[in-house]
């Protein structure tokens, strides 16, 4: 498979290309899924979402990529690592979003171990962050149990309306590898 950023036992997280559009249109127009966003997302979003990342990927081999099942090949949703500005500091983020029917199968847990391995020992940060909104009990059950604590929080303007995130932390020293 082309465009491979990292493999598991059970994932593929490859780049996200033009060729994705209606894959994550799937993804990113589903009301359960995107719940937490508080917003559809146009088509316009989608293709922005698109841009953002080949972007994030030219400028740090990084940002959302596409989550696929090792030896089926189904798409089970997005992982990610990439920068992110909070209140005039740089962190690097971890973020995840699965289809509904991949939820609560240790996909999110998998993933993000793997990109937390890359941040710490290919690109060696001493720290990544979880931006998490409150009623995301899932989301924050994943980073929970990846030992990421909270550390803070901030509001995040999201199309003009203001949200509150969680900030959780890891530090590299915490990780048990």
């Amino acid at each position: 498979m082309q465009n491979v950023f990292l493999k598991t036992e059970r994932l593929i997280l490859r780049y996200i290309t033009q060729n994705d559009f209606e894959e994550l249109k799937i993804i990113l127009q589903d009301k359960d899924v995107m719940y937490s966003w508080e917003y559809d997302f146009s088509i316009q979003d989608i293709q922005n979402w698109i841009d953002k990342n080949i972007e994030f990927y030219r400028k740090y081999n990084l940002g959302y990529f596409l989550m696929i099942e090792n030896g089926s090949g189904k798409i089970l949703g997005q992982a990610a690592l990439m920068p992110d500005i909070i209140d005039k500091h740089q962190y690097y983020e971890i973020g995840y979003i699965l289809k509904k029917e991949y939820w609560h199968k240790g996909y999110a847990v998998e993933a993000a171990k793997a990109l937390i391995n890359y941040a710490f020992n290919i690109l060696h940060l001493n720290e990544v962050i979880f931006e998490i909104r409150p009623n995301n009990l899932s989301s924050r059950k994943v980073a929970e149990n990846l030992n990421a604590k909270i550390c803070g929080k901030f509001i995040k303007n999201v199309r003009n309306k203001k949200m509150t995130h969680l900030i959780y932390k890891l530090s590299k020293s915490c990780v048990n590898q």
